[in-house]
Order: C-alpha cells, then sequence, then structure tokens
C-alpha cells in the first residue's frame, strides 16, 4: 500500500460516521437496512458514506437482490495497518 493509498482511507475515517459504521460492521457482513436502522441519517447519505469508504478499499460490498450489504475489506484493512505500523515502528 502506498502513501496516497492510505492518505485516501486517512480521510475517509475522518467522518464520525463512517468511523460508527465501520464499527457496526466490524464483526459480521450487515445489510444497509440494518446499517440506517442504528443510525440516524437517510438511506442517501449512507450510500454516500458506503461508496466512500467502498472507493478507498476500506469496505467491500456485495449485492443480494435490491440490497447492498457491507463487510470491512480485511486485506486492505491489514494493509493499511501494516503501513501506520511501519512508520510508528521506524
Amino acid at each position: 500500500m502506498n502513501e496516497i493509498d492510505v492518505a485516501l482511507i486517512c480521510k475517509n475515517l475522518a467522518d464520525s460516521n463512517r468511523l460508527k459504521i465501520l464499527k457496526m460492521i466490524s464483526k459480521k457482513e450487515k445489510c444497509a437496512c440494518e446499517l440506517l436502522d442504528n443510525m440516524d441519517i437517510s438511506q442517501p447519505t449512507l450510500s454516500y458514506h458506503m461508496k466512500l469508504l467502498n472507493e478507498c478499499g476500506i469496505v467491500k460490498t456485495r449485492k443480494e437482490g435490491k440490497w447492498s450489504y457491507y463487510s470491512i475489506d480485511r486485506k486492505n484493512s491489514v494493509n493499511f495497518l501494516d503501513f501506520i505500523n511501519s512508520i510508528i515502528n521506524e
């Protein structure tokens, strides 16, 4: 993972709603409807947040019919943490 990828992830994590979303999907995949039930945001706002998290590679999206399911992209998350750890441990 390069500096540009890490910067994009950091930029997209700098929002409390996105951090809340990540916390909710950290243990298991969740449907957009489940996320909306636990947040005080509209569906278009959730879609916007998920688009950003997906584009930076920290979240994966799976479509099933009309529903979208979200989960943490474990590989990219580990790569991100490895990059941060490499800075801390230099």
